[in-house]
């Protein structure tokens, strides 16, 4: 049995914001990192960016899976 507020209130806008709000804190903790990363050591700059550029992208591409596929 589903509770009438859940069927209120979940629905494929709502994994969607979540989603959204999830892959932007991933986003966050990933520039942090390379952040502080870089300011320890400055000389791994490139191998730092590289990296954060490669968990960012995957951080948003949950995004992209619950925007294209939740509203099924």
């Amino acid at each position: 049995m589903v509770l009438p507020i859940a069927e209120v209130f979940y629905n494929a806008n709502f994994a969607v914001a979540i989603a959204g709000a999830g892959a932007a804190v991933g986003v966050g903790l990933v520039g942090n990192a390379a952040a502080s990363a870089v300011g320890r050591n400055p000389g791994a700059f490139g191998k730092v960016l590289t990296i954060a550029i490669i968990g960012m992208a995957l951080a948003e591409a949950i995004a992209f899976y619950a925007l294209f596929l939740g509203p099924k």
